[in-house]
């Protein structure tokens, strides 16, 4: 048996067909449907290389007929295959606005190695239009084979582009709609699937959430701006492309691109790459959530991500060094501790090159909570003799052994909230942390310390959730950037420059002829 997966997709601009040709009389594209008046027909020509093994091929036909005003249109069909009738003076129903699925039994032996015709016809006695959306073929073993196939390929095209258009919530249903800023996005986590619902939100706190037509031509939702004003949204295709590495230059919003994991199981475990980008017009997204056509969904909540700095070595006013509680330690990942026979102690820092700290981090060590440092002061210096305060605390307390605290650099002498210690000098190459105070005892002790840059990358959190499946844990780190992509982007603003000089080139020779024929 030989069987191509077989479709005509006349939901898309242009059509998407496999394995098919079509002729049309009296019928013409509409967008996202082949409109059919009275007495028209289209007609399907597709290859089977081997019948034999078929007993009988599914047949869908998606369609809908036009209403008549506020009645149910009429525009009955006939469906032949190899000229003989499967179905004649149909009714396809014509009260709603979705089409409807209408499935035949084509018996196997109607089939023949070679080329199969296919056609349907609109009744001349047809009274309103008959719209055709989509055709599909399978052996009746494989049904569903030419559907998944021809979504497979829909969503290929998985950047879309929208026009859109806001009024007020609750509005008169004759208030007139307000022009929007252009929605672009993408979402893609390698299931070739397009998408059913999204929603979003803005770091100022603006919301929206949207639904599609299957055929990704309009969407409808709700969208609610940052002071509270909630409206009705909608939108209209304007373009749609495959995902390419040039895909970043269609928007000023980020593509976040990411390393994920799922948890299931007990553990975490790889999975495939997922690919975000939604833009507005408006700031930029901090969580997305989506539902696709096969019923999988998910959610990714982002949130900045900081690079550890590199630390080449440290240095501190004491340790013990018999016992081995030396300052080394603090830069292992392992129990071992830091301890010096004082109450107050420093600790010097010199990193691998200059950085900016926008954060750092203490974890105490095994025992005695009464050593653990309580006043502190953090540093920044150049050159390692002129120290510049950055971060003052006082007080502070730990919880447990082992404990790990994360502390931000305060707005302040040297730092500047969220900008990084020594941002505005392109950073400190040396950082001391001085405790002026403990719990009490005698001696100063830690486990580990740690110094971070600003966040410099999108991570994510959430769950995903298969069709028909519970939902499990979602994870994500910045993926790296694709190898050349930074050549591509170049290459193709060179090709666009090339372009415009082509044609100021053309322009001048114009005017050069012209300037001669004057002369003339």
């Amino acid at each position: 048996m030989s069987f191509e997966a077989t479709y005509a997709d006349f939901s898309a601009d242009p059509a998407r067909l496999s394995n098919v040709g079509v002729t049309l009389h009296r019928a013409r594209p509409a967008g996202s449907h082949l409109v059919v008046d009275a007495g028209g027909s289209v007609t399907l020509e597709f290859e089977v290389a081997d019948p034999e093994g078929v007993p009988q091929v599914t047949l869908t036909v998606t369609a809908l007929v036009s209403k008549s005003g506020r009645s149910p249109g009429y525009a009955p069909v006939d469906v032949l295959f190899q000229g003989e009738a499967l179905a004649e003076n149909l009714t396809v129903p014509g009260g709603g606005d979705l089409p409807q699925d209408n499935v035949f039994a084509v018996p196997g032996r109607l089939l023949k190695r070679g080329t199969n015709t296919l056609e349907i016809r609109s009744s001349p006695e047809a009274r309103t239009m008959l719209w055709l959306h989509r055709i599909t073929l399978d052996p009746v073993f494989e049904r569903g084979r030419s559907e998944r196939a021809r979504t497979a390929e829909a969503a290929r095209d998985s950047v879309f582009a929208f026009r859109t258009e806001r009024r007020p919530a609750h509005a008169a249903a004759s208030a007139p709609w307000q022009s929007a800023p252009r929605l672009l996005f993408h979402v893609d986590r390698g299931e070739r699937s397009l998408p059913a619902q999204l929603g979003w939100r803005g770091t100022d706190g603006a919301e929206a959430a949207i639904s599609f037509q299957s055929n990704m031509s309009d969407f409808h939702g709700c969208y609610r701006t940052a002071d509270g004003a909630a409206y009705e949204y909608r939108g209209r295709l304007t373009g749609r492309w495959p995902f390419t590495a040039e895909t970043e230059n269609l928007s000023t919003a980020a593509l976040h691109r990411f390393r994920t994991e799922e948890g299931w199981g007990g553990g975490w475990h790889a999975s495939e790459e997922l690919r975000l980008l939604v833009e507005d017009g408006a700031v930029p997204v901090e969580r997305v959530t989506w539902r696709d056509q096969r019923g999988n969904s998910g959610v990714a909540v982002l949130h900045g991500v900081s690079a550890e700095a590199e630390v080449a070595g440290v240095e501190a006013s004491d340790e013990l060094r018999e016992a081995h509680e030396v300052a080394g330690n603090l830069l292992e990942d392992s129990r071992a501790k830091w301890l010096a026979p004082d109450d107050v102690a420093h600790l010097d820092l010199t990193l691998a090159r200059p950085a900016a700290v926008a954060s750092y981090s203490l974890t105490t060590a095994n025992d005695h909570p009464d050593r653990d440092p309580r006043d502190w002061t953090l540093h920044g210096s150049h050159d390692g003799r002129t120290w510049t305060p950055l971060d003052t605390r006082t007080g502070e307390t730990f919880d447990a052994r082992f404990q790990t605290r994360e502390f931000t650099l305060r707005a302040g002498a040297g730092g500047g909230f969220g900008a990084g210690a020594g941002a505005e000098t392109g950073g400190y190459r040396h950082y001391r942390l001085d405790i002026t105070r403990n719990g009490g005892a005698g001696e100063v002790q830690l486990a580990r310390v740690r110094l971070a840059a600003p966040a410099d990358g999108q991570a994510f959190t959430g769950y995903y959730q298969r069709f028909d499946e519970g939902p499990i844990g979602y994870r994500g780190t910045p993926a790296p950037a694709s190898p050349g992509s930074s050549a591509r982007r170049l290459a193709v603003d060179l090709e666009t420059a090339a372009r415009g000089l082509a044609e100021t080139a053309r322009s001048l020779t114009a005017l050069a002829s012209q300037l001669r024929h004057g002369r003339g």
